[in-house]
Parts: structure tokens; sequence; C-alpha cells
């Protein structure tokens, strides 16, 4: 079975899976076509109307059978909802979503981070990929309900929690601000590694891949060593641990901030051979293993307190510097205009103003554990631009959080109407992207747009 992370993919086996979340929520599903939007109510599962062609919700689990579904629909996004009206999320258990086979052999479980102020979230997506299907986890909360769930989903509404429309940007004075940029630390030497051979395995992988070797890194063996022993103690694999941390959150603390990162959290293997052989048997983990972006890696491991567990945590980085920032922003840059072009759009240039804007909130999100177009002081997107001194008349935003690189950031906002519609906005005339690493769900991404 897959342990998914927000972002991650697993591609399915033909026939029905049925989806179970834990705990005391309500579960519901949107079934949607390629532009994202339900085609009426009939589209709309939850425990009201129980049924469309292709889901069925029964007693709180969910199966879909793709091969069923009515004809143009190409994706089933399953949300859930506590169970008990008004009830925060966050004063209950994380969700605990698990996905099996037709003949109920375990496939993947995902654990989102921790609900804050969501009173809905969003947990996973089944889609069409080609002639199969695929399983992303997603973990987005909407604070604002059923309303908010709506907006992502074709209802005209000024924002979303992944897209916030063009408005006007209020006229004033520019307001000088000191927006850093993350600069890597040094890298220490490593210090000598009792990692049963790790690197050695792991860069005979590499190197049959053509990648190049990978060195081990003291800070990101100590941020290993902590998640593998939480783990243990919580009695269960996750990204975030039973002390609400979660592993991304640990690299960033043992101080390595980092321009992208991975990890393969697994239980059973007694040695570290058996591990690797683990990672390599499967194919998402396998392209980790040997992604060549990578340049430190460090392992550990951790007995569980009676069950007999053995609890391992991976970690895959490379540091964040500053030309490092500017190139993954390019590529978000590059790819937008793409996407622009083939809807014969003329490309958006880059924006210094926008561009610090776009950092700071990224970086704010991280810093302060949020994830909302609207930052803990009230301020906007429109607010924020202006006050890193832009003139821009009109401002969009898009964000995004748990992707791995700028291509699979593109693609999550391509595949969704909101972020869609700001990208091929054709008044937008200039963009800044911003991202940093380190927060509850990995990475924060946010593009600003102006016109």
């Amino acid at each position: 079975m897959s342990e998914l992370v927000p972002g991650g993919n697993l591609a399915l086996p033909g026939g029905a899976v049925t989806v179970r979340v834990t705990g005391p929520f309500d579960v519901s599903a949107l079934i949607t076509d390629d532009g994202g939007t339900v085609r009426g109510d009939g589209d709309f599962v939850f425990y009201n109307q129980p049924s469309a062609p292709g889901t069925r919700l029964d007693a709180g689990t969910l199966t879909v059978d793709p091969r069923a579904l009515r004809p143009g629909a190409t994706r089933v996004t399953v949300a859930v909802s506590p169970a008990v009206p008004g009830t925060p999320l966050s004063a209950l258990p994380p969700p605990v979503l698990q996905v099996d086979d037709h003949a109920g052999r375990p496939l993947a479980r995902f654990t989102p981070p921790r609900p804050r102020e969501e009173t809905v979230l969003l947990l996973a997506e089944l889609y069409r990929r080609g002639e199969g299907w695929k399983l992303r986890a997603l973990g987005h909360g909407y604070a604002d309900g059923l309303a908010g769930l709506a907006r992502d989903f074709g209802v005209d509404v000024t924002d979303d929690d992944g897209a916030v429309a063009a408005r006007p940007a209020p006229v004033a004075p520019p307001v000088p601000v000191a927006l850093p940029v993350p600069v890597a630390l040094p890298v220490p030497a490593a210090p000598p590694s009792a990692d049963d051979g790790f690197l050695g395995l792991v860069n005979s992988a590499r190197a049959a891949a053509g990648s190049p070797p990978v060195t081990h890194d003291a800070r990101l063996a100590g941020a290993a060593r902590e998640h593998a022993g939480t783990m243990a103690r919580g009695g269960r694999l996750g990204v975030e641990g039973v002390d609400g941390v979660s592993v991304h959150q640990r690299v960033v603390a043992a101080g390595y901030p980092y321009l992208t990162v991975g990890e393969h959290l697994v239980s059973g293997p007694r040695t570290v051979d058996r591990f690797i052989d683990h990672c390599l048997r499967h194919e998402a983990a396998r392209r980790t293993v040997c992604d060549p972006a990578f340049t430190h890696a460090a392992v550990a491991s951790a007995d569980g307190a009676g069950s007999g567990d053995t609890y391992w945590t991976a970690l895959w980085a490379a540091p964040l510097t500053p030309g490092g920032l500017d190139r993954t922003a390019g590529e978000v840059v590059d790819l937008t205009n793409r996407e622009r072009a083939r809807a014969g759009l003329p490309p958006l240039s880059r924006d210094a103003r926008l561009t610090a804007a776009a950092q700071a909130h990224s970086a704010d999100m991280v810093a302060r554990d949020f994830y909302s177009h609207t930052a803990p002081d009230g301020s906007r997107p429109w607010d924020r631009a202006a006050a890193a001194g832009s003139a821009r008349r009109t401002v969009g935003e898009n964000i995004a959080c748990g992707q791995r690189s700028a291509a699979e950031v593109v693609e999550g906002w391509m595949n969704s109407p909101g972020h869609r519609a700001n990208i091929l906005k054709a008044d937008f005339t200039h963009i800044g992207v911003g991202f940093a690493g380190g927060g509850r769900a990995g990475t924060y991404w946010t593009q600003l747009f102006g016109a």
C-alpha cells in the first residue's frame, strides 16, 4: 500500500475502487468533466443523494467504478465535512483516507495536514489520464464550508481557496517593504555515516539511471531520526507526526532550507537493504530515489513500542539558493506562458514588484502556518501588491501547496477552473511567482497577476 503526500499520484487498477474515511465525517463526491465543473445536481453525491452513475455512497464508504460514470466524466473529487454540523475540523482527529481495489486489497492511504479553520476538506481526486485512471492526494480546505467548495466547481464567486479572480487594486502610495529571500546555509561536511550501506545502495541505483550521486547531510539525518521516532511512538505512518509537526517542517527546523524535497515513509522492512529494495520496486518511489534534482539524502529508522514494526524515514533534498529560486520561478512563468500561447494569448512579462509580493506571501504562509489568500493580518492580494510598490490596477492570484515542481503546480492550476481562468485571462500582462518550502504541506506556491 502506498502512503501518499499532498500532490502525490498513484495509478489505479481497472475496475471499481472503494474509498473510506475513518472518523466522524460525512463523505461526499463531485463528478466533473475536463472543464472541472459539475453538469448539474446529479453530479453531487452525498448522504441525501447517495448515488450517481458509477458512484455509490453506502454507510460512509464511497464506491467508484470509472467505467460506469456518466459520458464525459473525467474526475471524481472526494470531500469530507464534520458529521456534526458546526464542528470545526481542527477539533476532530485527522481524517485518514484509504483506497482499496475491487477485491478489498489496500492501494493507498492519505493523511492530510491537520486542518485549522477549514470546515470542508478535499481529500483526493480520481482522474482519467489517457486510457487509465489515477488517484491524486489533495488536502485542500475551505473555511467557508460548502460555499467555498462550490466555488471551485463552477459557481461564479469572487474567490476560492486556490484562486482569486481579478479585482481592481486600490490606488495607494507604495509602501517600501523588506522582502527577504531565504539563502541556503552552508552545507557541513558529512560526518562518518552509520547508514548500513544506504548511500552505496542509493547511488548504485542512481548511477544505473544516469543520475549523479547524493551525499549524506547531517541536518537531513536529524530530521529523519526525529520523524521516524515520532511515527514509532504514535504507531502510524504519516507526513505529519502525532506531535502535529510535518516532515517538511522538521527539515527546515533542522537548518536545511530546501529548493526541492522528497520523502519515503515506510513501515515493515527490518534492514536498510530491504527498505531500499522496497522503494525501488515501486515506480513512484524509484523516481524519487533516482531524481537527478536531489543532491543530499539521509535515512533513519525506529522501532515501534510494543508493535514490533520498524518505521523508516528517508529524505532527499536540494538546498535553496537564490539562483535556484529564480530558476524555478522562471520555469513557472515559462510553463504559464506556454499555456497562454496554446490559447492564442500573448505572454506575461515578469514583474519584480509582483514577484516580491508573491514570494513574501509564500514565505508568510510557511512562517505563520496558514493557507489562504487572506493573511492573518487581513491583507489580500491587491494589498500585498500595492505594499510591494506595484501600481497595477487589476490583480489576481493563484496559490497551491504540496506540489514538488514547476510542472506539477502549473498542471494542477490548469486542471482547476478558477486557477485556469486567471492563467488564461486576456487582460493580464504581467506576473510574479514565489514559492517557499518547509510548511505543513511542503512547498507553498503563489502566482500574482497584474494588468
